[in-house]
């Protein structure tokens, strides 16, 4: 099973791929379209572009939780987004918690060397790579 993760944000939204199978997820690169351009339209046509080009069996979207696990408002803007994309791309979407993947991003890009440009460039794509291995690893039966 091949899954692509979405970890959507206001200005970037991060990608990520990775196959059940070898349970790896690897980072996919960083779509630059605002959340709500053209009333969120430019971004759906960019995600069904790359839904198209990556062919995965379903979809994984970062479900914004608060910090106690509860859903808030951004978290209700998450499950619109899920049901647009199902409605568009026709493939099962599933909801990971997306807490501390940001932080997670941050902390493996720490000593990188990396200049603070290059690492927000490539943030929300790792961040999106581990959304995508905590819900891989949740799949997973214990062994």
């Amino acid at each position: 099973m091949r899954y692509l993760a979405i970890d959507l944000g206001d200005k970037r939204t991060g990608l990520a791929v990775g196959d059940a199978a070898t349970g790896l997820s690897l980072p996919a690169g960083v779509l630059e379209v605002p959340i709500k351009a053209n009333g969120g339209a430019m971004l759906l046509d960019a995600l069904a572009k790359v839904i198209a080009e990556h062919a995965p069996n379903a979809l994984v979207l970062g479900l914004a939780l608060n910090m106690d696990g509860s859903e808030g408002p951004r978290a209700k803007l998450c499950r619109a987004w899920g049901e647009k994309l199902h409605a568009r791309v026709k493939l099962p979407v599933h909801y990971q918690d997306e807490r501390l993947t940001s932080a997670a991003a941050d902390w493996q890009m720490a000593r990188s060397g990396m200049t603070h440009g290059q690492k927000k460039a490539k943030r929300d794509a790792i961040a999106a790579a581990e959304l995508l291995a905590d819900f891989l690893r949740q799949a997973q039966p214990p062994q």
